[in-house]
């Protein structure tokens, strides 16, 4: 009996999510509405709510399992050799992360910077792109005067950065991956030839 009730559960919980999934390909992450999604999963808004404690939380799961795909191809490629070979393999990443301002603004809320206690899926991305630019930096070309860690902190902290200032119409003189180019060719090479 219990097998029964765990295996319907999972049926309802995938039911919403491919509801949600979408009501996001229709209308965007933003637009995405618990009574539509509940509507066509058809369940009860309460039964999304037993699975989900509001949108934001099945919204970081969707966004959460985009980036772990990205990262998933990410970490099949060999280590960039330089600058211009990491933007090439994050700009795939980034794009998940531009697909609209309020999707750029859940992951920053959900980052683990924000002190929420729980680590959610977007906080687990945000430790494995950690951890996949660290065996990068520490196999290529680049500075070695400090941790591979730390130059990834910084990778990461600048994708934000950079990230932010797109969404920003006073820096639309360059392009993010010419920003994103400029910023880490200063950090992560020696001497840092940045412009």
């Amino acid at each position: 009996m219990a097998r029964a009730v765990q295996k319907r559960t999972l049926e309802t919980r995938a039911r919403l999510i491919a509801a949600a999934q979408e009501v996001i390909a229709e209308a965007g992450y933003e637009a995405m509405r618990v009574e539509e999604v509940v509507l066509r999963a058809g369940v009860a808004k309460g039964t999304f709510f037993a699975h989900f404690r509001d949108k934001e939380a099945l919204l970081e799961l969707l966004i959460g399992a985009r980036i772990d795909s990205e990262l998933d191809r990410i970490e099949a490629l060999p280590a960039p050799a330089d600058v211009p070979a990491i933007i090439g393999a994050l700009m795939p990443l980034v794009a998940v992360m531009i697909t609209e301002r309020y999707v750029f603004d859940l992951i920053l809320r959900h980052s683990g910077a924000a002190g929420k206690a729980e680590i959610g899926p977007i906080a687990q991305t945000f430790a494995r792109t950690d951890q996949v630019l660290g065996m990068w930096l520490a196999l290529g070309p680049f500075r070695k005067d400090v941790t591979p860690a730390l130059l990834s902190s910084g990778v990461q902290a600048f994708l934000i950065h950079v990230i932010a200032l797109h969404f920003c119409a006073l820096h639309q003189k360059q392009t993010l991956q010419e920003m994103l180019a400029d910023l880490l060719q200063a950090w992560l090479l020696p001497g840092g030839t940045g412009a």
